[in-house]
């Protein structure tokens, strides 16, 4: 069987190559993709960022990677979205007007002030609910964060994992084929590598359910 297809999706907004080298270290070539055809027919995306909601919406816009990205979710295929990918998952951001992708309820909110902002380096993440894409990592193992904006979903069953800056926030929201986090895997060592190494065995796995 040949390896899946991951896309890595192109919107001017993260820092795409450490991404695509981490999930290269598991035996997949993902592609680096701003093509809303190879974003809609690959087998799983990641969708990485770094910035602002509006900026990020207007890109992806432009791009016409909007709704092939939301149909791709409707159509049941692995997801795997940080930072950015989490927040422009809601439907609306403090940092600006711009409609995001609404994909689940929510809004992304400003971090509170009293803390340093933005909220960047180690933390820990306390996960509420076991989840494959999270086996092997132990409970409240500390990630690599940059965000001034945490997404706030409306419905607490998807919040999937948490941490505290200033308030307590979701750090990991995970339903049905979607799994998203605020912190960055590709800087966080040995444990976000394993969180790679499980979206890729994910991806192997429904791929080859869907043959």
């Amino acid at each position: 069987m040949t390896e899946p297809q991951i896309a890595i999706v192109d919107y001017e907004a993260g820092n795409l190559r450490s991404v695509q080298k981490a999930l290269a270290l598991f035996g997949v070539e993902p592609i680096i993709t701003s093509d809303p055809v190879r974003v809609r027919d690959a087998d799983a995306i990641v969708v990485p960022g770094q910035g602002a909601c509006d900026s990020a919406m207007k890109q992806m816009r432009n791009r016409g990677l909007a709704d092939p990205i939301k149909e791709f979710i409707a159509n049941g295929k692995p997801y795997f979205g940080m930072c950015m990918g989490l927040e422009l998952l809601l439907d609306a951001s403090d940092e600006g007007s711009e409609p995001c992708l609404g994909v689940v309820a929510g809004r992304t909110k400003k971090l509170p002030s009293g803390q340093k902002i933005p909220h960047m380096g180690w933390n820990e993440v306390h996960f509420k609910i076991d989840h494959p894409m999270f086996e092997g990592v132990a409970d409240n193992s500390h990630f690599y964060f940059v965000h001034s904006y945490y997404a706030a979903p409306a419905n607490d069953d998807v919040v999937a994992a948490t941490t505290t800056y200033g308030v307590e926030f979701c750090s990991a929201a995970a339903w049905d084929n979607v799994v998203a986090v605020q912190f960055h895997p590709e800087k966080s060592g040995d444990v976000g590598l394993r969180v790679y190494r499980n979206f890729v065995e994910h991806v192997r796995a429904d791929a080859k359910a869907r043959t």
